[in-house]
């Protein structure tokens, strides 16, 4: 009998292990692992080589991103670098207004906004210079627009750390430092160049003296062990840097893994949760709780058996979905909507777009061509019953080419080309 709530995989005499936290149990090569039994809660009890490589451990992250993109198959095991390659996922993000428009306006299809997630190999000390996979960990992230932090916030012994401990705290300060000497290593180079710089014209010497005085700004924020985006730039200082891609200046979200236990309460008895969450806001970022563990459970059942799972557990729904939520929110994202009978769908844009540039995200023709839009707020589309209500009622409205795009205004574009 299975001593937890886990699934055991037996066939005959050949045996799947697998982790509580979900993916096939898997060691080093030229390791030999001893194994107590079949069940998957059961985890191993030495190594004939002793210690293993060191690195914060990236198991729990490509669980969570497997349970993130349910249709990837991320490798996720309990030793150093099993993710080499980055695995690349696309996810909706869950949004239950679209539903109601989708019953609404009775549409054939349901097209809803999604986000790319990519998991990558664990972080070594040292990766700022290259070691284990430094360059090509700190590449690949240059290349996001956000970074989620996978933290351990439970306490469990067969699970390693490679320093025999759990400290969230302790294990972000390790990855941010990285992060840290990493940036400031590449405006240390940007500086360089700048020095040598074959301004001419005044504008050029005028652009080139910004940015400098931008990067020397950066430069005394990280000296100090704050990140780049603790110093406030205005849009156009931005503009000046934002080809070095600086790891410490992208929005960053916790993810603090914790047990199930931790869910009904949401981490108010867990002290590795308020010690995270207590220096998330020293640093302005956000705290997300999931659970490893619950999220791979959650997707090997339907809809109504994940309900009944979490309301056992106290919780109310999966904390990936908040994840999706509030990394959607960091990246300073909105969405609006286009409903009739053939489809509704959900559109991604930046704060700040108006109506043209949000016509531009369905075609481009719709921006050059752009006339007017035609829109309504979505708690009123709902609370009249639908657009033609709504036009009954005067709660549409025309709007020009300055008009600013609100969260979940409902749109119809009239454009000419």
């Amino acid at each position: 009998d299975c001593p937890t709530s886990a699934r055991c995989d037996m066939w005959g005499e050949k045996r799947r292990l697998r982790w509580q936290g979900g993916g096939p149990a898997r060691a080093v090569a030229g390791h030999s692992w001893l194994f107590r039994g079949p069940c998957l809660s059961l985890q191993p009890l030495e190594c004939d080589q002793g210690a293993c490589p060191s690195s914060l451990i990236p198991v729990l992250q490509s669980t969570l991103f497997n349970a993130l993109c349910s249709n990837s198959k991320a490798q996720a095991a309990n030793f150093p670098f099993c993710t080499i390659e980055p695995n690349v996922g696309v996810v909706a993000v869950p949004d239950p207004r679209l539903d109601i428009l989708v019953s609404m306006s009775k549409s054939e299809k349901t097209v809803p906004t999604s986000i790319e997630f990519v998991d990558i190999a664990g972080l070594v000390k040292g990766a700022s210079k290259g070691e284990g996979l430094g360059n090509k960990f700190l590449a690949t992230i240059r290349e996001c627009d956000s970074l989620v932090q996978v933290v351990r916030c439970f306490e469990n012994d067969d699970v390693i750390h490679v320093d025999g401990r759990v400290n969230p705290v302790e294990d972000i300060d390790t990855i941010n430092f990285e992060l840290a000497l990493a940036d400031i290593g590449q405006v240390e180079k940007r500086l360089e160049r700048l020095k040598k710089g074959r301004a001419k014209t005044a504008e050029e010497i005028k652009t080139q003296e910004a940015e400098t005085g931008v990067l020397q700004r950066l430069m005394a924020a990280m000296e100090t062990g704050l990140p780049a985006r603790s110093v406030l730039l205005t849009p156009e200082e931005a503009e000046l840097v934002r080809g070095l891609c600086l790891l410490t200046m992208k929005p960053l979200t916790y993810a603090a893994n914790v047990g199930e236990a931790d869910l009904a309460d949401k981490g108010a008895s867990n002290p590795h949760v308020q010690a995270l969450q207590a220096k998330a806001a020293e640093e302005g970022c956000g705290v997300v709780l999931v659970s490893a563990q619950v999220e791979a459970e959650l997707t090997d059942l339907d809809a109504a058996e994940a309900a009944e799972y979490l309301a056992d557990l106290g919780a109310s729904e999966g904390g990936l979905k908040s994840l999706v939520r509030t990394t959607y929110s960091q990246l300073g994202l909105l969405t609006y909507f286009t409903t009739g009978e053939k489809e509704s769908r959900a559109w991604t844009i930046r704060e700040g777009m108006t109506a043209p540039q949000a016509a531009g995200v369905i075609h481009t023709d719709f921006e050059k061509g752009f006339i007017r839009a035609e829109t309504v707020a979505y708690k009123d589309f709902v609370a009249v019953g639908g657009l033609a209500a709504a036009k009954e009622k005067g709660l549409t409205r025309l709007e020009g080419k300055d008009y600013v795009v609100k969260e979940g205004d409902i749109m119809l574009f009239r454009f000419n080309v």
